[in-house]
């Protein structure tokens, strides 16, 4: 038969409506069909107005055309581009193998979409209305474009393979009945993920999944709803075991800015990345950077920001302070660590057990006092391991000085942790000659110990005893000789002191031996540069 003398080759079954027919033919073509009125709120897809027989096709009819479509016209290449048409009944392609190219712009869907288990080629929905997006374990070669989209009942893309790039930029996305807005546990992305300005009313479940290149949340904004059950989500992130090859941005954007990722013109309006509910990142691993630029987070007292174990070379933490909640950092390795004095939580509400990182590269005034009052929020109780990280990258900065204080400050706050006798010592050592950080000051009080007892055995007056039988007095050698340990002068083995003289004697042997000691285990401990 030749073309266009039935349906074997290629022409509309009778059963099609006038709509459906030109969408039959507009398939064959690779042509768009576009039954728009041109009156913006009547064409709105989100909106109330309704849309009449005129505008609507047969969900059958176009999973029809997807799974067993007609050959295209000599010369053309078939493809499904609709704007502006209703869907009617569910678009289930569950299981199938779809080859022609899908796009749908401004459309209804009067119930759900379903492609779980299909393969598919390339899928853009813009600026649609569906109920649901059912796609798990789909296999997509390129694309998934679902921008401006409405889900009312969310999003499942558990366990998809999409070949290059995933698009949710200014889509808004509800929970469904389990409490998510988007499950793509497992899910595989071979270039971005693209969800800038998203907005997810419920949990945003990213486990394991693996992104090619760079996971885009600039400007999001997602809220852990409430559950079926009135529970509060837990999470409004949910993404341990992530795995992005390049950056992941929870960053601003540029309302009305076209390009991702390129600062917004002046003038132009930014709206930072917002969180209500917890975030988890824990495992995850970043080839690149975590960037929480001006990121806003809005925690209850039982949530936080988990980055445990996290790897990445560097952590951009440069957003808000939150206000509640917690900031965890326990096990992560970190090569360069971005910070602001501003962005960090206070105490009890900070845990670094184990952090590693190599380099600190404070924005802005980060002065010594508040990095050890950033220590002093993460070590509630004594912890030598922040403080012994915080030197190490100090010293290797060369800033062997602050380094020297960041230790000081760990031995004081291990102090606290000492029974009342090793306390007293400690002070004692603090007060003296700063543990030994300070090694100047032992030299100031034995000066002043010296001139003190000088001034004191002159007063004194020479010993009782034959003069023949000692050497001559002489209170200041005599005080010196007290003062320093080993050392022997030959006074003090030479006189002997009568009353509270001895007990002033005694306590300057003891006071000098306190001083020597100190100073040699500050000694050692410069020398083996802790």
């Amino acid at each position: 038969m030749t073309e266009g003398t039935g349906i074997r080759a290629g022409g509309p079954p009778g059963d099609l409506t006038t709509t459906e027919a030109g969408m039959w033919q507009a398939f064959r073509n690779g042509s768009v069909y576009d039954l728009r009125s041109g009156d913006a709120a009547v064409d709105d897809p989100h909106g109330g107005l309704p849309w009449g027989p005129e505008r609507t096709v047969r969900a059958r009819v176009v999973c029809r055309l997807l799974l067993d479509g007609p050959p295209a016209l000599a010369g053309r290449v078939s493809s499904l581009k609709l704007t502006g048409l209703r869907i009617a009944g569910t678009l289930d392609l569950a299981g199938g193998t779809v080859v022609p190219y899908v796009e749908m712009r401004g459309c209804r869907f009067e119930r759900e979409v379903l492609l779980p288990e299909a393969r598919l080629t390339t899928v853009r929905l813009v600026d649609c209305s569906a109920p649901r997006l059912e796609a798990a374990r789909a296999h997509i070669e390129g694309d998934l474009h679902l921008p401006r989209c409405r889900f009312p009942g969310g999003i499942r893309l558990t366990d998809a393979q999409i070949g290059t790039d995933l698009l949710l930029s200014q889509a808004v996305v509800h929970q469904d009945r389990t409490g998510r807005s988007i499950a793509a546990d497992g899910m595989t992305v071979g270039q971005d993920l693209q969800a800038e300005l998203l907005q997810a009313h419920g949990e945003f479940s990213l486990r394991s999944a693996k992104i090619g290149v760079s996971l885009s949340l600039r400007g999001a904004r997602l809220a852990g709803e409430q559950g079926p059950a009135g529970a509060r989500a837990r999470f409004a992130l949910n993404a341990p075991r992530l795995t992005v090859e390049r950056t992941l941005y929870l960053t601003p954007a540029g309302l009305g800015s076209p390009l991702s990722g390129v600062t917004p013109a002046r003038g132009t309006r930014i709206q930072p990345f917002e969180c209500r509910g917890g975030v988890r990142l824990d495992d995850g691993r970043f080839g690149d950077a975590v960037d929480l630029e001006r990121a806003r987070f809005s925690f209850t007292d039982e949530q936080e920001l988990s980055l445990r174990r996290v790897q990445t070379p560097e952590l951009r933490f440069l957003g808000e302070k939150p206000p509640r909640g917690k900031v965890v950092l326990s096990g992560a390795r970190i090569v360069t660590l971005v910070d602001r004095a501003s962005s960090w939580p206070g105490p009890g509400r900070l845990h670094m057990s184990g952090f590693v990182y190599e380099n600190l590269v404070p924005r802005g005034p980060f002065p010594l006092t508040e990095r050890l009052d950033w220590l002093a929020a993460a070590t509630a109780e004594y912890s030598p391991e922040p403080y012994e990280r915080l030197a190490a990258v100090l010293r290797e900065a060369g800033e062997d000085e602050d380094a020297r204080e960041v230790l000081l400050a760990k031995q004081r706050h291990r102090r606290e942790t000492l029974p009342l006798a090793a306390k007293l010592v400690g002070y004692v050592q603090d007060w003296t000659v700063a543990y030994g950080y300070r090694p100047g000051r032992a030299a100031v009080w034995m000066a002043v110990l010296w001139a003190a007892g000088s001034l004191a055995f002159a007063h004194a007056g020479r010993p009782a005893g034959d003069p023949g039988e000692h050497p001559e007095w002489n209170p200041a050698l005599f005080a010196l000789d007290l003062l320093l340990p080993v050392v022997d002068l030959g006074q003090a083995s030479e006189w002997r002191l009568s009353g509270g003289w001895q007990w002033l004697a005694a306590a300057l042997i003891l006071l000098g031996w306190t001083l020597a000691t100190t100073v040699a285990a500050g000694a050692t401990r410069l020398l083996r540069r802790n």
